[in-house]
């Protein structure tokens, strides 16, 4: 029996993922992928059809499909027209190598059937999150999952602003004389502004929130009413800047269907955690070593 490893990358969401940083791991994708129906322009194939037959023993399409997401990193390099040859292959090894393991005795060896039961358990443990947490998420909950994390951001205000960088403050303020005579901000930009970037697009830095900017700039456009720019010049780290605010808005949140997945894991995060605080509640565990159990709790407590 190959014991299934495929959700192993669930097996340690609760010390490996924070909050905000939770993604769908590119294992499960791929078996999402391998397990999605054909479509209407492909031959439907039979899971149970025999690509191989070993010592008597049938290998099927679905022990192929298994085969294949289980050493889809070892195949990942590989044309796709090889890869099932390659998983077929690999099917093949496994069985001869187990059988002959059995003869062998190894299968009675307590470290390995020790091994075996806990392959099984950790197999059991991504069936569960499989059917009771992946199985059981509708799209109304992502979505009032996504309307709530929007609700709870503060609003953000941004501003879009232009600059015009230079080396020195004479310089700076002998092209503010210059915008006060009604000299075109964007043309100057592209004459003077030692900003690489901004040479081609009269100095155009698009929209910016807080923090994006250094202080000094971040304060100056702040203060700016849109249409205007800084009457006197602004020096950072990177020298001397004249600044105009083209606009300012309140950044708007991303579209639902651009965030999707990563609210679906913040679902995915807090059901599964639910689970596992219900079925620890119900389990009698004791630890008997004072400093691990103390080490176990601290790494709980940030569930």
């Amino acid at each position: 029996m190959l014991f299934s490893s495929r959700r192993a990358p669930l097996a340690g969401i609760g010390l490996a993922v924070g909050l905000s940083a939770l993604v769908l791991s590119p294992a499960f994708a791929e078996d999402a992928a391998a397990t999605a129906p054909a479509t209407a322009t492909e031959k439907p194939v039979d899971p149970n059809a025999v690509v191989a037959t070993v010592n008597g023993q049938e290998l099927t399409e679905s022990d192929l499909t298994l085969a294949e997401g289980e050493l889809s990193q070892q195949f990942a390099q590989l044309p796709p027209e090889q890869r099932r040859a390659a998983a077929l292959s690999a099917a093949i090894e496994i069985k001869v190598l187990a059988a002959k393991a059995k003869a062998e005795g190894l299968d009675k060896d307590p470290d390995f059937q020790r091994r075996a039961a806990f392959l099984q358990e950790r197999a059991l443990h991504g069936e569960v999150v499989e059917k009771d947490v992946l199985g059981k998420i509708t799209d109304d909950e992502i979505k009032a999952r996504y309307e709530k994390e929007i609700a709870a951001q503060p609003p953000v205000n941004e501003v879009h602003a232009r600059h015009i960088l230079v080396k020195t403050k004479e310089e700076a303020e002998a092209i503010i004389k210059q915008l006060d005579t009604g000299a075109d901000f964007q043309k100057l930009a592209n004459e003077h502004t030692n900003d690489p970037s901004g040479k081609a697009n009269g100095g155009d830095l698009g929209y910016f929130g807080p923090g994006q900017m250094v202080p000094e700039f971040e304060k100056a456009a702040e203060a700016l009413a849109v249409g205007s720019y800084t009457k006197e010049p602004v020096k950072t780290q990177f020298g001397w800047h004249i600044i105009k605010v083209e606009d300012k808005r309140q950044k708007q949140p991303p579209a639902f269907d651009k965030v999707k997945d990563q609210v679906k894991s913040l679902v995915i995060r807090d059901k599964y955690f639910a689970m596992v605080k219900d079925a620890r509640a119900a389990a009698k565990v004791e630890i008997p070593d004072e400093n691990l159990r103390k080490a176990v709790e601290a790494a709980e407590g940030g569930k």
